[in-house]
């Protein structure tokens, strides 16, 4: 089979089951799994298809929104600098909203010992590492949980971020963009993201290089909306140019 029609076949699959992974499609087509991740890369090319970690989904699919353990796993070493990078902008003595995502997540395991913060999240995954801080006041927001992100959201939710005013809120996104704005999968995600946002003096934005330029279902705000971007290096200084142009610091971590 030559290689434009194991595409071809590839799309199909893609478009017929919601999305392919590599190595089943290197069983399926009995070549390597470089030959298809080569394959998905000019599918990607081609708009046909978006790459996500392992595999592809069609391209259209604004409602995709992978698992906990898959996300915590894509990208770490970028997430692991983006946190690091994001310790310089915690306050001395302070109040923060720490927003549902992987990349929050290794920022709040980041917080020193010494510090000495109250803190906001409706994070199940974030309260379970900062219950045990000695200098953190913790403040679990409550609602419906979401089983794929392990986040609240909801009403209850949206009524606990309306009554508060932190110093500085860290939050995350699935897509970023200078046309899109900031964008998740889930409405009622979104919500939340927005209260939380509005919650907040300063807003900082903590989001690997490869959300940029994709958009989801669900749109929170706009990069006008934050104050800080903290990334990685792979994003283009093009890119972060166009971004800083819009009132918005980047730091490339």
């Amino acid at each position: 089979m030559y290689a434009p029609e194991r595409q071809q076949e590839i799309l199909r699959i893609a478009r017929d089951g919601g999305r392919v992974d590599v190595l089943s499609l290197a069983e399926e087509f009995q070549v390597t799994a470089e030959t298809i991740r080569r394959d998905l890369k000019a599918l990607d090319r081609a708009g046909l298809v978006r790459r996500v970690h392992g595999g592809a989904i069609p391209a259209g699919r604004l409602d995709f929104e992978p698992d906990l353990a898959e996300r915590e796993s894509t990208a770490a070493d970028e997430k692991d600098r983006i946190a690091k990078a994001a310790l310089a902008e915690l306050p001395v003595e302070g109040t923060l909203v720490l927003d549902a995502g992987t990349t929050v997540a290794r920022l709040a395991a980041a917080i020193p010992l010494e510090a000495s913060l109250t803190v906001v999240t409706h994070s199940l995954p974030i309260a379970a590492r900062l219950a045990d801080h000695p200098g953190i006041q913790l403040h679990l927001v409550g609602g419906r949980v979401r089983h794929r992100t392990r986040a609240a959201v909801d009403a209850w939710a949206l009524r606990a971020y309306a009554e508060i005013r932190a110093d500085v809120a860290f939050v995350a996104a699935n897509g970023f963009s200078v046309e899109h704005g900031l964008t998740t999968p889930d409405l009622a995600e979104a919500a939340v993201k927005r209260a939380a946002v509005t919650a907040a003096r300063r807003v900082v934005l903590l989001a690997d290089s490869a959300k940029h330029g994709q958009e989801h279902f669900a749109r929170f705000g706009g990069l006008n909306d934050v104050d800080l971007l903290i990334t990685d290096n792979r994003l283009s200084p093009e890119d972060s140019a166009a971004i800083e142009r819009g009132g918005t610091e980047v730091v490339r971590a």
